[in-house]
């Protein structure tokens, strides 16, 4: 045990003690960083029930992956998150990231069964993001993404 304890004292020493913290945070920064990118998959569907929804409706992501929403049944559908449902800073972020929109942070409308639009989370902001199919809003057809660091 003596000849474990000593050479740990004296790596404290040199190294000091915020060096170890500051190297320990890198470590799971790096981590992080190597995590390579998730991508989800969200139906979008008119369901038996004749009800138009996002399967699943609630969905938790980390910050740098991938949402894919599939257009299954009951198009047109799409993407339009809230502004004033989601962080602070995250319109920028997903104007940036969304390809072919109708409007700010408002993605395309999907019309064929099988198409599929997706959103790279990358550098968004962690929180919650409300967003609605601008068709069928008023048919709560509404969902929410968590991001996670």
């Amino acid at each position: 045990m003596r000849k474990l304890v000593a050479p740990m004292a004296l790596t404290v020493l040199v190294c000091g003690g915020g060096d170890l913290e500051v190297r320990a945070q890198r470590s799971m920064a790096d981590e992080v960083a190597e995590r390579p990118a998730a991508v989800h998959e969200v139906r979008m569907v008119l369901n038996d029930a004749g009800e138009y929804r996002y399967v699943p409706d609630k969905l938790t992501i980390k910050v740098g992956d991938t949402v894919r929403w599939v257009l299954i049944s009951g198009g047109p559908h799409n993407v339009q998150f809230k502004p004033d449902r989601i962080p602070d800073g995250a319109a920028e972020v997903l104007d940036a990231a969304m390809e072919n929109k109708i409007g700010p942070i408002n993605g395309q409308l999907l019309m064929a069964p099988n198409s599929a639009y997706e959103i790279s989370f990358e550098g968004a902001p962690v929180g919650e993001y409300y967003y609605v199919c601008t068709p069928h809003e008023l048919l709560q057809m509404v969902a929410t993404l968590t991001i996670e660091q």
